[in-house]
C-alpha cells in the first residue's frame, strides 16, 4: 500500500467482532496505514480488529482522527524509505495539531527498536512485529499521556500468534491467510529472520479455524502466504505437512480459489503436485522465488538447491499441472554476479517462459551476511541488468496474454471502473491480487465478488480484456 494513500477502508467486520464491539462506545478515534507483503497486512488486519473490539473507531483522513498507526515494512532500503516517508507524513500532521499522536509498528520498528525513536523522536510509541497483541494497550497510554514506556518489544514466540477476529482490508471477497511465521532459511541477503524469528508452523486445525470464519464473512478466494509455505509443518510435526492442510482447507465450504504464494522449491514432493494437480479449488497458480539459477550465485545466497533440482522440478509441474502459471522472482547484481552468470539467468527465464516474474536489483542490508561478501556490483550495472532481464520477461507475458484470445476463462470480479458503465476489473486464475495483471470485463449483471465467465477479445500489455459469456455466480 503506498503511503500516499494512508487511510486503508475497511471491509465490514466478521459477524463475531461485529457483535462484540459495541458501536455506541468510542474510547478514540485512529487512522491506519498497512505497508509492505501480505504477512504484514494480516498483522495490520488483526491489529485493526482488536482496536474495534477495544472500542476505538477507524476513521477515514487524519483530520478526523486522534492518532494514526503506521504499520511498517523494513525488507529492503525501497521499502524502508516509504515507511519513513509515511511516518513522516503522520508526524508532519502531529506538528500542526492534526494528530495528537503517532504508534508505528511492524517490521521496521521490529528491526531499528530505540534506534528509531532516536531517528524520529517525535514518535510516540513503538509496537514490535510480536507486540501486535498489545496494540490498544498502546493507544490507551497514548491518549491518556503516558510516556514512560514507549516502545513494546516481545520475542518470537513458539507458536504463531492468532490471525482470527480480523478487521479486513481487503475487498470482503478474498483475503490472505497467514499458515506460519517467520523463517529457517538464512538466505545470505536476507534480514526477516532478524526480524520476525525462525519459522513456526500453525497448527492445522487453527488454520483451518481461521479459513471457515473467513469464508463465513464472503470470501471466495483464499491466498495461503508464509515466508516458505513448502516448509509448512516441519518444526511443529518433525516432516512438511502443507499436503494435508490443503486437503483440509478444500473441504472448507464457501470457498472457490484457493491460491498458494510463497512456495519455496525445497520440500516440493510429487505428492504435493498431485493434490494442486487434482484439486478442484487450488488454483493452478504457483509462486516459487528463485532468485537466481547459476550453481554459484545459489551458494553464495544460501538458497541451498541446485540448478538442475529447480529444473526437474519445473518440468514436472509443467508435465503434470494442466494449464499452470507460475510466477517467480530474480535479483540482479548480487555480490560477485558475472557478466557469464548474469547471461545464464537471461538464458533460463528465456527458456522456462515463466507466466509472471518480478525483477530486483540487490539491495545491501547492513545485518545480512551479503553485505561482508566481496565483488559488491555498481549500481548502474544492476540496473542495467534488471532492465535486460526485464525486457525478455515483458516479451514473454505479452507473448501468453496474445495466447488467450479466444479462451474462456472464469474471473473474479473485483472492483467497476469509475466512470464506464458494465465495465469492471476482475482477475483470473493466473492473476494473484496487487501483483499481476487483470482482466477488463464488460457486460450486465455483474458485482464485486462475482465469478463470471468472460471470453477473451483482446489484451493490453500485461493485462486482458473479456466479454461476459455466461451467467455470473
Amino acid at each position: 500500500m503506498s503511503s500516499q494513500l494512508p487511510i486503508l477502508p475497511a471491509t465490514p467486520p466478521a459477524p463475531s467482532l461485529a457483535m462484540a464491539a459495541d458501536p455506541s462506545f468510542v474510547k478514540g478515534k485512529y487512522c491506519f496505514i498497512s505497508l509492505g507483503c501480505p504477512k504484514n497486512l494480516v498483522d495490520s488486519e488483526r491489529m485493526l480488529g482488536l482496536l474495534q473490539l477495544d472500542g476505538y473507531k477507524l476513521v477515514n483522513t487524519p483530520e478526523e482522527a486522534d492518532f494514526a498507526v503506521v504499520n511498517t515494512c523494513g525488507f529492503i532500503e525501497a521499502a524502508r524509505a516509504e515507511s519513513f516517508g509515511a511516518i513522516d507524513e503522520m508526524l508532519e500532521l502531529k506538528r500542526r495539531g492534526d494528530l495528537r499522536g503517532v504508534i508505528v509498528s511492524g517490521c521496521l520498528a521490529e528491526r531499528q527498536q530505540e534506534s528509531l525513536l532516536v531517528e524520529r523522536p517525535e514518535i510516540d510509541h513503538l509496537v514490535g512485529v510480536f507486540g501486535r497483541e498489545h496494540v490498544t494497550k498502546v493507544a490507551d497510554r497514548l491518549l491518556g499521556g503516558l510516556e514512560e514506556q514507549r516502545h513494546i518489544f516481545q520475542p518470537a514466540p513458539t507458536h504463531p500468534l492468532p490471525d482470527t477476529a480480523r478487521l479486513r482490508i481487503t475487498p470482503k471477497h478474498f483475503a490472505f491467510l497467514k499458515i506460519s511465521e517467520g523463517c529457517d532459511r538464512l538466505c545470505t541477503f536476507c534480514a526477516i529472520p532478524k526480524m520476525r524469528g525462525k519459522h513456526a508452523t500453525k497448527p492445522i486445525e487453527e488454520v483451518v479455524a481461521e479459513a471457515r470464519e473467513l469464508a463465513a464473512d464472503g470470501v471466495r478466494e483464499l491466498v495461503i502466504v508464509a515466508q516458505d509455505t513448502t516448509y509448512y509443518g516441519m518444526d511443529l510435526y518433525g516432516e512438511p505437512r502443507l499436503v494435508e492442510l490443503l486437503r483440509e482447507l478444500e473441504k472448507v465450504e464457501g470457498l472457490d480459489w484457493i491460491r498458494l504464494m510463497y512456495l519455496y522449491p525445497m520440500y516440493f514432493t510429487d505428492e504435493l503436485i498431485d493434490v494442486i494437480a487434482g484439486s478442484e479449488r487450488i488454483v493452478p497458480y504457483l509462486d516459487m522465488p528463485l532468485q537466481h539459477i547459476n550453481d554459484t550465485m545459489l551458494r553464495r545466497m544460501q538458497r541451498r538447491v541446485k540448478r538442475a533440482e529447480t529444473e526437474e522440478l519445473l518440468g514436472k509441474l509443467r508435465q503434470r499441472v494442466p494449464n499452470l502459471v507460475m510466477r517467480t522472482t530474480f535479483i540482479t547484481g548480487f555480490p560477485g554476479e558475472t557478466d557469464e552468470q548474469f547471461d545464464e539467468l537471461v538464458d533460463f527465464v528465456a527458456e522456462q517462459k515463466f507466466e509472471r516474474a518480478g525483477v530486483f536489483t540487490y539491495s545491501l542490508e547492513p545485518d545480512t551476511p551479503a553485505a561482508k561478501l566481496p565483488d559488491h556490483v555498481p549500481a548502474e550495472v544492476m540496473d542495467e541488468r534488471r532492465e535486460r532481464l526485464m525486457a525478455v520477461q515483458q516479451e514473454i507475458a505479452f507473448e501468453w496474454n496474445d495466447q488467450q484470445m479466444g479462451r474462456e476463462l472464469e474471473v473474479l470480479i473485483d472492483t467497476p471502473v469509475p466512470g464506464e458503465r458494465d465495465v469492471w476489473i476482475g482477475r483470473s486464475y493466473a492473476d494473484a491480487p496487487d501483483v499481476d495483471g487483470v482482466v477488463y470485463v464488460t457486460g450486465k449483471g455483474l458485482a464485486t465478488g462475482k465469478i463470471a465467465p468472460c471470453e477473451i477479445v483482446a489484451s493490453r500489455e500485461y493485462d486482458l480484456v473479456g466479454a461476459l459469456s455466461g451467467k455470473p455466480r
